[in-house]
């Protein structure tokens, strides 16, 4: 149960991050504009676990009409984003990048989109099959690569105007909250009866990823470029992070799952969702 001090903390933290971002809407540097680029880039990854995760919540019947307003305004997220990394959204503090490269590779990412916007289009319009399904599973896949290279091409560039290892910390950090959504992704996989062993065994592997960056952010992981982090505000929301992991990690390695096991699964996932991307949002805020 929430404590009235946790209650309090993570008050105070969303109140933090809304007027840090309300306030540098008008006054942001490069840096902090860079930062914010990583944020919204990382970002469109978790989108695309989160889109077939809302897919597959829908096949099992699991809250049928909530998730399907969430996977619409989920699709439009993704491509409002998409649009504004490629173009600039001022509203979003977006900047257009000149690196070509970038632009090239996000073009990739939107004829990719593409083809996954229709199977979501179907999804939305009832038409939730088993090969519907199957092509999600295969597609969104494709999607989360062309979107992934493109964040890594951000992170590469962002050496030359932020401190050593600060892109790829951003980078990394925002990557959990896309393993929050893929394993999720990989349960609902397994329940739905689609390649269950291969999927079972990409789940172990998402678990033992997020596992292995969530305690490299805190205290630094030389395989995977971590430093760890020495902010106080940074630490105690990992500790959060971790205080709900553990509980979500159980429910995940329990065999086998029932129905109400997913429908919890549904429950916890966004819960740690959302606390990872405060912790994102925090990089981006604390990270000078």
């Amino acid at each position: 149960m929430m404590t009235i001090k946790t209650f309090k903390y993570r008050l105070f933290v969303t109140l933090l991050i809304s007027c840090y971002f309300s306030f540098t809407s008008a006054y942001a540097a490069s840096k902090f504009e860079w930062r914010v680029l990583l944020h919204f880039a990382g970002k469109q990854r978790m989108l695309t676990q989160k889109m077939c995760k809302e897919i597959l919540l829908m096949a099992k019947d699991i809250n049928f009409e909530e998730n399907k307003r969430n996977l619409h305004k989920t699709s439009i997220q993704f491509a409002w984003v998409l649009d504004g990394l490629r173009n600039g959204n001022k509203r979003l503090r977006l900047i257009k990048t000149k690196n070509v490269a970038i632009l090239k590779q996000l073009t990739k990412v939107a004829r990719t989109w593409k083809q996954f916007q229709k199977l979501v289009k179907s999804a939305l319009a009832g038409k939730i099959s088993s090969a519907l399904l199957k092509k999600v599973a295969r597609q969104n896949l494709q999607l989360l690569a062309e979107m992934d290279k493109a964040v890594e091409m951000y992170d590469q560039e962002s050496t030359l105007i932020l401190k050593q290892t600060q892109g790829h910390t951003i980078n990394l950090a925002g990557k959990q909250r896309m393993l929050t959504q893929k394993m999720t992704k990989e349960l609902l996989l397994i329940a739905n009866n689609i390649e269950s062993k291969k999927n079972q065994e990409n789940l172990q592997k998402t678990i033992a990823l997020f596992d292995r960056t969530l305690q490299g952010l805190l205290n630094g992981d030389l395989g995977l470029g971590l430093q760890g982090t020495r902010n106080s505000a940074i630490r105690n929301q990992l500790r959060v992070i971790q205080r709900i992991w553990k509980k979500y990690k159980s429910l995940l390695t329990k065999k086998p799952h029932s129905q109400e096991d997913l429908i919890k699964a549904a429950k916890l996932n966004m819960l740690l969702l959302t606390e990872m991307d405060n912790a994102v949002k925090m990089y981006v805020i604390f990270l000078k």
